[in-house]
């Protein structure tokens, strides 16, 4: 062999060790990137209407980083939450669990201030409204992630229990900056005059006077800068646009937002301002203080609303941008969506009813998922989903079996989002005290307080039109399909306060 063969075969060898180092180190990082699991941003904003979105079809609202969601991700349409109020629909979303299973089916408040009633001290010590709390048997959503290696926040509402063993450290979240009851008024943190605003486990009143948006801003903006390199849960559970709990007549039963945003709607900021000059306010003073002439007027309730929004979504965007300066936001999962349908100040078009209600506009939210190289962005979904869903979905996604112990009432929805799928679901059931509903494919029963009705929802989305006469034996049919849920529920383990609703 000659010494240019040898150079030759010598340089050819090189090349293919170099191109095997090559391709094992494609290999290990293509390995690393599907063994790491997917960061989780969840979103929750506080009685948002259906139609408050610009994708929905809002023509009023100013939020664009939603917005930005939207296109970068899929707009659910048909997307349930299981309680048209606060407290038990944020149990399920951390719990993958109807409320009756996992007993958290009333509100979780403090009600005395509220209707000027003053508890006794024994009766102070035994109310559910005080005492009362997730079952500490319950599995959340940030203890299930941790054996993963998942860091968790919260920032915002909590609204599961106030006392230390229901508070989110004790439940598998790592930070805490935020309130424990169901609302506060944005400025003072205060609920009815009582401090509500905590940091991990200790109350605090150090940030008072600040708007509370800018305070779960500041903190989602830490935790990220502090937790970008490992696997994270952040949940921001806003507490906008939720009406203020203040029992000052001006501020009760709105909204709260800065100047700056009321700013942005000039003509619903204009209509108001004008009110309040002329005289046609809706409070006159008095020596006693402030009397409500009549009820907050449409126009200042919906400008506190939607300027409390787009307040929001400008925090929300902060969030998106530096998921985007740490090279991270293609493997996040980010979902959107309202806590239950709209109250004071909301629309909810085209939907019947509002929070509180067993109609659609009580229990059908707008909802926005982002999984980049997952998700097709700018995708539709119109099937039956909800906030059952989420627990399992996030598990499937970071590769942690569920618990054998524990029944959960979700499914996995990706294969759904990525339109791999339809929807695994097929029925839905809620019930709120007496009130009660049920939704099997597309038919809708509904016995409440409210109204009643049996509803095709494929042609009546607005709920219109009962057909109970006409069908009566879908009528049936949905009333034992219910039925059979509640015998389900009734025959779990024993959660909660044990009430026979």
């Amino acid at each position: 062999m000659n010494q240019n063969s040898f150079a030759a075969r010598t340089l050819e060898y090189s090349g293919i060790v170099v191109l095997l180092c090559l391709i094992g180190a494609m290999f290990t990082d293509s390995l690393q990137a599907a063994d790491t699991p997917p960061n989780i941003v969840m979103i929750v904003s506080d009685d948002q209407g259906y139609n408050d979105l610009k994708s929905f079809g809002s023509q009023e609202i100013i939020a664009p980083n939603l917005e930005r969601l939207a296109k970068e991700g899929v707009k659910l349409t048909n997307f349930y939450v299981t309680w048209p109020a606060c407290t038990p629909s944020r149990g399920s979303l951390l719990t993958g669990r109807y409320p009756q299973r996992n007993g958290v089916y009333d509100m979780i408040r403090n009600e005395a201030p509220d209707y000027g009633y003053k508890y006794k001290p024994s009766e102070y010590d035994v109310t559910f409204e005080r005492i009362g709390g997730m079952d500490v048997r319950e599995q959340l959503l940030p203890a299930l992630l941790k054996p993963a290696g998942y860091v968790s926040g919260i920032y915002g509402k909590w609204d599961l229990g106030v006392h230390r063993r229901f508070l989110p450290l004790a439940r598998g979240f790592d930070d805490f900056y935020g309130f424990t009851n169901t609302g506060i008024d944005y400025f003072t943190h205060e609920r009815y005059g009582v401090p509500s605003m905590f940091r991990n486990n200790q109350p605090t009143t150090a940030d008072k006077g600040t708007y509370c948006t800018y305070l779960f801003q500041r903190e989602a903006v830490r935790f990220l800068k502090e937790n970008h390199e490992k696997p994270f849960f952040l949940y921001l559970p806003f507490n906008a646009p939720h009406s203020a709990s203040n029992l000052d007549p001006r501020i009760r039963g709105v909204a709260q937002a800065p100047e700056k945003y009321k700013n942005m709607y000039p003509q619903l900021k204009d209509t108001f301002d004008t009110k309040k000059k002329t005289g046609r306010y809706e409070f006159r003073e008095t020596p006693q203080g402030p009397v409500i002439k009549q009820k907050p007027s449409p126009d200042r309730r919906r400008l506190e609303y939607l300027a409390s929004i787009t307040c929001m979504d400008d925090a929300i965007g902060e969030v998106l941008e530096l998921l985007d300066e740490y090279k991270i936001a293609d493997n996040t999962i980010v979902v959107f969506f309202s806590d239950n349908g709209g109250g004071g100040g909301a629309d909810n078009s085209p939907l019947k009813g509002k929070k509180g209600m067993m109609f659609e506009g009580g229990i059908r939210v707008p909802c926005l998922i982002r999984y980049p190289n997952k998700i097709q962005p700018g995708t539709v979904n119109d099937g039956l989903l909800t906030s059952l869903e989420l627990v399992p979905t996030f598990l499937k996604a970071a590769g942690i079996s569920q618990p054998n112990e524990v029944v959960f009432d979700g499914y996995d929805m990706l294969p759904t989002l990525m339109g791999k799928a339809n929807s695994p679901r097929t029925e839905m059931y809620w019930q709120r005290r007496a009130d009660k509903a049920a939704r099997v494919g597309n038919w809708k029963w509904v016995e409440s307080e409210k109204g009643n009705g049996l509803f095709d929802l494929s042609k009546d989305i607005g709920e219109k039109h009962d057909l109970s006469r006409s069908h009566p034996e879908k009528l049936k049919q949905m009333q034992a399909h219910f039925a059979n849920w509640k015998k389900e529920m009734a025959e779990a383990e024993p959660r909660g306060p044990f009430r026979d609703y």
